[in-house]
């Protein structure tokens, strides 16, 4: 009986401590790791080095490849609900843009999934989203879009999620959409400092 007691007690003091809050990051496949190995992907940087600078967070990676704001706020409601997150990074729109979708109806996504995260107490991080230049003047509202939401709902703004690695060459995988292994690093660097001041 004794020594099983010992066994128990040297089994929760050497087990590694669960971080008291999370961070919640709703993608798509470029927060999801596509073409590369999840833990090569940036919110899994994120996550280490939360740990190694002895941060009480931990990340809840949540992205999907090919997910868009609708399906990120048909999602969102059970996630919160689970993991009861202290911050939420909303990284979505990159393939409503691609696909040419109505802008009000990407804006009222986003402001739902932001409205949902605040009313369960979280804090937000909205992370922007461009389309290529040649969509012509829906490129220029859609930046836009972020900044108005960001603004309406007083939340932290990320403007541009890939600026980091956007103009780099050889940045990218044979798609040219999605980055390399080699730039998440970059861009976990560029979401950081946003993310800083969020953490209480």
């Amino acid at each position: 009986m004794r020594l099983a007691l010992f066994l128990l007690v040297l089994l929760f003091s050497s087990a590694p401590a669960l971080a008291a809050k999370t961070i919640l990051v709703m993608g798509d496949s470029l927060s999801a790791g596509y073409g590369i190995r999840p833990e090569q992907a940036w919110p899994s940087l994120l996550d280490k080095r939360l740990a190694e600078k002895r941060l009480d967070y931990s990340v809840a990676n949540l992205s999907i490849s090919g997910e868009t704001t609708a399906g990120g706020l048909s999602r969102l409601g059970p996630a919160l609900k689970r993991y009861r997150p202290a911050i939420v990074i909303i990284a979505l729109g990159a393939n409503d843009g691609l696909r040419g979708l109505p802008l009000p109806q990407i804006r009222d996504n986003l402001n739902a999934m932001v409205d949902s995260a605040q009313a369960s107490g979280a804090r937000v991080l909205l992370a922007g989203m461009r389309v290529p230049p040649n969509y012509g003047l829906y490129a220029e509202e859609f930046i836009a879009s972020y900044r108005q939401v960001a603004r309406s709902k007083k939340t932290a703004l990320l403007d541009f999620l890939l600026a980091p690695v956007a103009s780099r060459r050889n940045a990218f995988q044979a798609d040219t959409l999605h980055p390399t292994a080699e730039m998440q690093p970059f861009i976990a660097d560029h979401v950081w400092p946003a993310l800083l001041p969020l953490l209480k």
